[in-house]
This record gives C-alpha cells, structure tokens and sequence, in this order.
C-alpha cells in the first residue's frame, strides 16, 4: 500500500482520519478508520484480559519495547492456560 492523503504513513502508532473542516471523508478513509476501530477494540480487550488476569501488569513502569515483549508473552500465556481468545 501506498502513502497519499487517503491513509497516513505506514509506520508507527495508526490514528483515525480526520474529518477536514466542513468537508467529508472519502469512502477509502472511511474503511481506513473502521478498520482502526476494529483493531483499537481487540487491543483494548486484550489489555483489560491482561489486567485483570495478570494484576502485575497493572502498575508497570519499563521500557515500552519490554513491556510489549511481556505483554505478548502473557498473552499466550492466558491463551493457552485458559484456552481463552481475543
């Protein structure tokens, strides 16, 4: 996929379009944020399993890329102990 106004860079954190004042979204921008909500919503069950499974986790001050590295593992964890998905 390429880079142009429809959909933001590829790197980093993913954020919903905007809408541009008094205009619209296009219908490619407007796939682009459901598919961003489809994904916010399985991140934020998957950190309220996490956090309420693992009660460590609720207070945690690392790096974030430990953190992460923690988190999936925990995840597989549940997963597998608990024969629970996302």
């Amino acid at each position: 996929m390429t880079c142009s106004d429809d959909f933001p860079s590829p790197t980093g954190f993913r954020h919903p379009v905007k809408r541009p004042a008094g205009g619209e979204l296009t219908e490619a921008q407007q796939a682009f944020n459901k598919v961003i909500r489809g994904i916010h919503g399985v991140c934020e069950r998957a950190n309220a399993l996490l956090k309420t499974t693992f009660k460590a986790l609720r207070r945690v001050s690392l790096d974030p890329s430990r953190i992460t590295q923690i988190a999936a593992a925990a995840l597989v964890l549940l997963q597998l102990e608990c024969d629970r998905t996302i």
